[in-house]
């Protein structure tokens, strides 16, 4: 079984929306926190949004207030919704799910295989 599956990603214009989701073991899902990065091409992966166990949150700078990260726990599944897209959002997105080492410091578990999200200008 496929720990991590993600899906929602294509094509959208400059200033339009798209809800990833990645769908997780439960047991991967009520242990890690789970989170979201993308991989541009020539850039290093980088995280987008997490939301830890309980509820607390993280966006990159880039992306405050116009991604939300949230999980459905009774169907073991993370989502990423992507308003106002820009151009430099274009990347391929991972999900990936991530054990607490303590406050501020995770380690990545398991990634899922990524989805294209490409955003026209």
């Amino acid at each position: 079984q496929v720990p991590l599956v993600e899906s929602g990603g294509g094509l959208v214009q400059a200033g339009g929306s798209l809800r990833l989701s990645c769908a997780a073991s439960g047991s991967i899902f009520s242990l890690n926190a789970m989170g979201w990065y993308r991989q541009s091409p020539g850039k290093q992966r980088e995280l987008v949004a997490r939301m830890d166990t309980d509820s607390s949150t993280y966006y990159a700078d880039s992306v405050k207030g116009r991604f939300t990260i949230s999980r459905d726990n009774a169907k073991n599944t993370v989502y990423l919704q992507m308003n106002s897209l820009k151009a430099d959002d274009t990347a391929i997105y991972y999900c990936a799910a991530e054990r607490r080492l303590r406050i501020g410091v995770y380690v990545n578990n398991h990634w899922g295989h990524g989805t294209q999200v490409t955003v026209s200008s």
